[in-house]
């Protein structure tokens, strides 16, 4: 991959190729935003103008197979294990018994909701989890007699915050982590509290934003739990499962397995598993598989890539030093703010992408970090780094839940109310999505504030030497 040379042009000079990269990322991301064309459509044009414009080149769509191929590959494995566990049996009988529990309470429902989302979401894909829970969400409203879009939505804000909770939660948060080489257990030590505390703040707004439903005590009547028909396989599948967990928090020490090799590792089990008890056809499997996700993201890293080796980015580096100095504080406290605003109507997976690549060179230009810094597999990022990059994760994750639009299992739990007959305005999803997303960036950013403290990053640290 081509580095750009310090010191380059500001806006103000743009070379022909420098101008048509950045024209070229500005409006795929626009092109997605107004959703004027399918994410991997608008993302596969853009790579292919960068192609013919000479910015892109054969050797950069291999290097960013290597540069993107850990998210990718952690996207995929949690995809074949989330939908294996569909045809198990175990979310109907989980329904029978959520029901069971709740017993006619509204507030039952919606504490059972976020105790079902949650470790859930925490390690597996959110919008393909989110397809897994909304039956159970709408069979239990229906027995409340209650409107299923309000508790839908909390299932998917709670969902999005969840994926902060781990490194593999989120792809926006394990691009982030991965970028500084941050381990799974790191990341459980220095992210994890801040995430549960998000989570905290939401369960606290759960009785003033959905007190109809809160204060709901229907009739209780008895329900029947539908009976696991496979036994087997289903507790092959939560073994295997819960194995991809264990192996989460000590693969990397122990077997030098990182998140991704474990994601695939789960799901070549998950699919042996699928043709041992001959459940159902592994390409059933592999088309539900979001190509058009994978897809997506990879085209952004060649897109990324490409940026990269403009003098444009050099430029933008120096502006963001001029503009923050060695503020890293301040930096962080932008970051988290502004992400948290863009990715409530941005992707967040590029626009993380993008801003991972500056906040480097950032370093970089103010002489904190040397030029190495800048590449794919360097590691040694000092403590009073990092909560600038923790920021990052924060801002792009939590920002998602203010729209519909946010985050993708907001999309999907929209496609699964429409096809109920309820569909979700954008209006309405900001009456629970902005407050809540408002309640979790102000204790993200106590969290922050914090960390900065803890790891000296509101000392300004000595440049290089």
């Amino acid at each position: 991959m081509r580095r750009p040379v310090w010191g380059g042009p500001g806006l103000g000079s743009l070379d022909p190729q420098s101008a048509i990269a950045l024209a070229t990322f500005v409006v795929v991301l626009a092109v997605i935003a107004l959703d004027l064309l399918d994410m991997e459509v608008a993302a596969l044009r853009g790579v292919a103008v960068m192609l013919l414009a000479g910015i892109v080149r054969g050797t950069t769509l291999i290097s960013s197979i290597e540069s993107g191929g850990g998210a990718l590959a952690l996207l995929f494995g949690g995809m074949v294990v989330a939908r294996v566990l569909r045809p198990t049996g175990l979310f109907e009988t989980l329904g029978g018994h959520f029901m069971r529990f709740v017993r006619g309470s509204g507030r039952r429902f919606l504490l059972a909701l976020v105790a079902l989302v949650i470790p859930l979401c925490a390690f597996l894909p959110n919008a393909t989890t989110i397809l897994l829970i909304a039956p159970v969400v709408i069979a239990v409203a229906a027995a409340l007699e209650v409107d299923f879009v309000p508790p839908l939505i909390l299932a998917v804000v709670l969902s999005n915050v969840a994926g902060l909770l781990t490194l593999v939660g989120d792809p926006a948060t394990f691009l982030v982590g991965s970028s500084i080489s941050m381990t799974f257990n790191a990341y459980l030590e220095t992210v994890s509290l801040g995430a549960a505390m998000c989570i905290v703040a939401t369960v606290a707004l759960v009785p003033v934003l959905f007190r109809p439903i809160w204060r709901v005590r229907a009739p209780y009547r008895e329900v029947s739990v539908p009976r696991i028909e496979r036994p087997g396989f289903a507790i092959a599948t939560l073994l295997i499962l819960l194995a991809m967990i264990v192996l989460f928090v000590v693969g990397e020490s122990t077997l030098q397995l990182g998140p991704p090799a474990i994601a695939i590792l789960g799901a070549t089990l998950a699919l042996l598993a699928l043709t041992q008890w001959k459940v159902e056809a592994v390409n059933h499997i592999l088309a539900d598989v979001d190509w058009r996700a994978l897809i997506f993201i990879y085209c952004l890293f060649v897109m990324v890539d490409g940026l990269t080796g403009t003098p444009i980015v050099a430029g933008l580096y120096q502006d963001m030093a001029d503009l923050f100095g060695t503020d890293l504080v301040g930096l962080a406290f932008v970051l988290l703010a502004g992400l948290g605003v863009l990715s409530g109507f941005l992707a967040n997976t590029p626009l993380v992408l993008a801003l991972l690549l500056l906040v480097k060179g950032y370093f970089v230009a103010v002489g904190l970090m040397p030029e190495q810094a800048t590449g794919s597999g360097f590691a040694d990022w000092p403590d009073f780094t990092v909560p600038v990059f923790i920021a990052m994760m924060f801002g792009a994750t939590l920002g998602g839940n203010a729209t519909l639009i946010g985050a993708t299992s907001n999309i999907v739990a929209a496609g699964v109310a429409a096809h109920h007959g309820r569909p979700i305005s954008f209006v309405r999803f900001l009456r629970y999505g902005v407050p809540l997303t408002v309640a979790q960036l102000a204790v993200a950013a106590l969290y922050v504030g914090w960390l900065c403290g803890a790891m000296g990053t509101d000392v300004p640290p000595p440049p290089l030497p």
